[in-house]
């Protein structure tokens, strides 16, 4: 069963980054948009998880990377 819910998790976080950076670059979703910043950071959270648990460690120290970025960029617009 743990096994499932970390490649669900995989799943939701590719998701969530391959499409809100579509949706960017598509113009329908601005780099500055909460949105976008929220996709990311959720998406790179899953990211971690999922890379954790199959010991993908250069993986996941980019996933942390890419989640300060995106809560540096959120604390930022409040």
């Amino acid at each position: 069963m743990k096994v499932d819910l970390i490649e669900i998790l995989g799943w939701i976080g590719a998701v969530l980054v391959t499409g809100s950076y579509f949706l960017n670059i598509q113009g329908k979703l601005d780099a500055k948009d909460t949105r976008y910043i929220w996709a990311n950071a959720i998406g790179g959270i899953c990211f971690i998880i999922n890379t954790y648990f199959h010991q993908a460690y250069p993986s996941m120290a980019v996933n942390i990377i890419w989640v300060l970025i995106a809560a540096s960029a959120i604390f930022r617009k409040k």
